[in-house]
């Protein structure tokens, strides 16, 4: 899964999971609800797609502040 997610043996609400946290670390400006209705159609309610959203875009802001300040680089 760390090379190739679309390979793994995941189960489809997994894999569109990933597929929307994808979009949303390359370009977060070309979600539409279509991707959130992707997630709602494989069991995901609004409260679950929120929570998805913020884990990544943290996960996504302390990279990019940790990435800047050059953490864990040496």
């Amino acid at each position: 899964m760390s090379e190739d997610y679309t390979k793994a043996p995941i189960t489809e609400a997994e894999r569109v999971m990933v597929d929307y946290v994808v979009q949303l670390t390359k370009d977060a400006t070309k979600i539409s609800p279509l991707d959130h209705e992707k997630l709602r159609k494989v069991g995901f309610d609004d409260q679950a797609i929120l929570q998805i959203t913020l884990i990544a875009s943290w996960f996504n802001y302390i990279n990019r502040v940790a990435d800047s300040l050059g953490v864990g680089r040496d």
